[in-house]
């Protein structure tokens, strides 16, 4: 994804919630990363997202932290404040317990590019890839979502 990137030359930046870095920790493990990461933010308190990503405090009373328009909303605001050209999000719930009236395994990924935003909800609860009190696994493969959706936004952006 990263060369991908690299070779459109764009720059990407990452806000996180349940993944707690994790996506970032993998985008940087990349040799070269430099090229075209800019930075993160780690809003795993609601309240950050409204302050740090402009997430709507509205939408946060309303609906949570646990929405595709907060996973929207906070991929636009680190775009928008790293200054990149993506801005990749996540957030959900990795357990143990509920959150936001959603179950454990509900994530929702989103990429934001200057065509515009899309997110996807995933569930990875137990019979999903993920037993539903399995935080590690949840988390790991949100970030792995979160590459996917953002290789299939530079595919059809791109017109590969």
């Amino acid at each position: 994804m990263l060369a991908r990137a690299r070779y459109l030359r764009l720059t990407i930046a990452v806000a996180e919630s349940l993944t707690g870095g994790q996506l970032a920790a993998a985008l940087t493990a990349v040799p070269g990363a430099s090229a075209v990461f800019r930075g993160s933010v780690t809003a795993y308190a609601t309240d950050l997202k409204a302050a740090v990503l402009g997430v709507d405090g509205v939408l946060l009373d309303q609906v949570g932290a646990v929405h595709g328009e907060v996973a929207s909303q906070m991929a636009e605001g680190v775009r928008r404040v790293c200054r990149a050209d993506l801005g990749l999000a996540t957030t959900g719930v990795a357990g143990p317990e509920p959150q936001d009236g959603q179950p454990v395994g509900t994530v929702f990924v989103a990429v934001s590019g200057q065509e515009g935003v899309e997110f996807e909800q995933c569930r990875f609860g137990a019979g999903a890839g993920a037993p539903a009190r399995d935080r590690a696994r949840i988390q790991q493969l949100s970030v792995a979502a979160t590459l996917q959706l953002t290789l299939r936004y530079l595919g059809m952006r791109t017109g590969s």
